[in-house]
């Protein structure tokens, strides 16, 4: 894994932000005096194109001082993202769809895995959808209670979102657009450049949040029955993809 929190280099975990403990991944912020807006992504190892994945989570705690009124228990499962090491130094959050994950604060509703577009586009009902964020049908999940996150996605063609195991938002085409994220340096695409790939992250937004039973299962292989390395939940393949006897 490797992190990138703004306005720190690529694998500077200031203040130990994100740590492992019994056997959870968590963000804490005790070392911070204030956010000071130093949003943290923790991207996994490898880039996808057509898996699933899925995780609990739950928000703990108090916010950080500082932390913005919109990130109150907010974080987010990055997904079709560009790499650690092409992000700016001071830029904010990585071009990517978002899967933004949110707490609710015990009174209003407050839908959760709802969708954010850093740098992105996404079609619906087969229309262009340029506003930044679109809430899911989610239910309202108070306190510190674990929740769980899914989300299905499909290369540049479809993603699926599920909470606690109902589906809760759909859309297609995810693309480059929206206009640059703040801080940005290196041009990711172009307008309208469908994202077939790309990194997934877990995010750090100034509230404390735990994960746990992270697992991705890779939907990308071979198709065919005749091969030995058929798997029937498999939805793309390629030529080099199977083996045979």
């Amino acid at each position: 894994m490797d992190l990138k929190i703004r306005n720190h280099d690529v694998g500077d975990n200031f203040g130990n932000t994100f740590r492992v403990e019994n056997r959870k991944i968590v963000v804490r912020y005790e070392a911070y005096d204030q956010f000071d807006e130093r949003f943290g992504h923790l991207f996994y190892k490898k880039q996808y194109s057509y898996y699933r994945i899925r995780l609990q989570y739950r928000f703990v705690g108090d916010q950080v001082k500082n932390g913005p009124g919109w990130a109150y228990r907010n974080s987010g499962i990055m997904v079709h993202g560009q790499s650690p090491e092409s992000i700016g130094k001071d830029q904010d959050f990585p071009v990517s769809i978002e899967v933004q994950l949110l707490g609710g604060n015990g009174k209003e509703k407050r839908s959760t895995c709802n969708l954010c577009t850093p740098g992105t586009n996404v079609e619906m009902d087969g229309k262009l959808f340029t506003p930044h964020c679109i809430n899911s049908k989610s239910e309202t999940y108070h306190g510190d209670q674990w929740v769980k996150a899914e989300v299905l996605v499909l290369g540049d063609s479809m993603v699926v979102h599920y909470t606690n195991g109902k589906e809760v938002l759909s859309y297609q085409k995810p693309q480059v657009g929206g206009g640059a994220v703040s801080g940005q340096e290196i041009i990711f695409g172009k307008e309208g450049d469908l994202l077939k790939s790309g990194t997934i992250s877990l995010q750090s937004e100034s509230h404390p949040v735990e994960f746990k039973r992270i697992e991705i299962l890779n939907l990308e292989g071979c198709m065919d029955p005749k091969a030995i390395n058929y798997k029937s939940y498999y939805v793309h393949s390629k030529p080099e993809d199977c083996r045979y006897k």
